[in-house]
């Protein structure tokens, strides 16, 4: 982590970036693969960097939930790796040709894909995020600032300096990626809507709250992840099962496990089953007094249960009459990041993929899949659940802006009008040169 201004920072990496953006494609893969290679060379390193913060934060009392997310085994290194090598593979997604315009004849404009620029990114607990952001980064052509949280400080440093040996390695300025420390150095560039072109939130509805109230620098990101899986009146009883659990206990923690089940009233039967099967996965269960009277244990939901993203082992369950109060109880208390529902009828499936309002929307699937890596990104810069820009699981195409090239002959903007030249504006195939 570097002890230079903030500003001084910025400016490094807003001028690392003007040369990763401009170098070729297959330059940017070559890091890429150059990163792969020193994550696995550099495993054990980096796991022992790892074992450092969670000494600490096991001796600090850090939750559960946030010490599985600071924890970076093999597993994890190997999806890591996983996703840098798809990444590479992929082709340049930079300066595709969107719009190839024929103004009048020797004057051409192309619409062309570009990097946004400077990336800041705050996060939380989970180290894994520097190679997943920072691959994205590499691959759009972006610089990116990143701020870790100091119970993974050792892990961040480690993962950084990967991401750095890649860039010099390949002829690159390794200020494309630049590690922040403190708090102070955050509300600093914060404040630099010059030199930062994004920020990025990755953590809880208030870190991601408190950023969007401290800066003008536009930012992507979800306040929370309050995700309900709907069981329909149709619903194969072991699939529901299958998808309730895996929703709510593959990776509690995570922003797309399942919060809450809405239950149609029709399923009732099927209901004391389904919770011995979460008991027995030591969920804790908070029911309405519909579904409470099904599920023995279970205590009894407030108003801010459904409202809330509890990130650990407990579910909230409710009884709807019909679709239409499990897709208004969606929309009045859902944060719009993933909703699914479990059904065999295809009718009520179109009609909740069609109608419910969020980032993303399954039938018959967990909520787990709401994820950049299990869509074919490669990884994700965070999820966003806002409608400008980028929604859903962001990976390169959400890091990326258009410019405008015009090649002309000279011409002026008062040879044309009135008894002078007219424009053509004739479209021309994409891929013309």
């Amino acid at each position: 982590m570097s002890h230079t201004h903030p500003a001084t920072l910025a400016q490094q990496a807003r001028n690392a970036q003007r040369v990763l953006g401009s170098c070729s494609g297959d330059t940017r893969s070559r890091v890429l693969r150059r990163l792969s290679a020193l994550l696995a060379e550099q495993k054990g390193a980096l796991i022992e960097a790892n074992e450092l913060d969670l000494r600490a934060a096991r001796s600090a009392g850090l939750a559960p939930a946030l010490l599985s997310r600071l924890a970076l085994k093999e597993d994890k290194i190997a999806t890591l790796i996983q996703g840098v090598d798809e990444l590479a593979a992929q082709s340049d997604p930079l300066g595709r040709i969107l719009r190839n315009t024929e103004l009048d004849e020797g004057l051409e404009l192309r619409q062309t894909t570009s990097a946004l620029g400077v990336l800041l990114i705050i996060f939380e607990s989970r180290p894994d995020a520097v190679i997943q952001i920072g691959s994205l980064a590499l691959r759009s052509g972006n610089a990116v600032l990143l701020k870790g949280g100091s119970e993974a400080a050792h892990s961040n440093a480690a993962l950084i300096n990967c991401l750095r040996a890649a860039l010099e390695a390949e002829g690159l300025p390794a200020d494309a990626v630049i590690g922040i420390a403190g708090r102070e150095a955050i509300a600093e560039l914060l404040h630099h809507d010059d030199l930062i072109d994004l920020v990025i939130p990755r953590g809880s509805g208030k870190l991601v709250r408190s950023i969007q109230d401290s800066t003008r620098i536009p930012v992507l990101g979800h306040a929370e992840g309050i995700c309900h899986t709907y069981i329909d009146a149709a619903a194969d009883p072991s699939m529901a099962r299958r998808l309730v659990i895996d929703g709510k206990c593959d990776y509690p923690s995570a922003c797309n496990a399942t919060e809450t089940i809405l239950v149609h009233e029709d399923f009732l039967p099927e209901l004391k089953a389904l919770g011995i099967s979460l008991e027995e996965h030591r969920v804790q269960l908070i029911a309405d007094h519909r579904s409470k009277e099904h599920l023995g244990s279970a205590s009894a939901a407030r108003d801010e249960d459904w409202s809330t993203e509890y990130g650990d082992l407990r579910l909230s369950v409710r009884v709807v009459c019909s679709i239409d109060e499990a897709i208004d109880h969606i929309h009045r208390y859902g944060s719009g990041h993933t909703e699914v529902i479990v059904t065999d009828d295809t009718t009520q499936a179109e009609r909740f993929l069609s109608e419910v309002d969020a980032a993303s929307v399954f039938h018959n699937a967990s909520s787990r899949f709401a994820d950049g890596y299990r869509y074919g990104l490669g990884a994700e810069v965070g999820i966003s659940t806002g409608r400008i820009h980028a929604r859903g699981p962001v990976g390169v195409e959400g890091l990326l802006t258009t410019r405008w090239l015009l090649r002309g002959r000279g011409q002026g903007a008062a040879d044309y009008g009135k008894g002078k030249r007219s424009f053509r504006h004739r479209p021309l195939p994409l891929d013309e040169e």
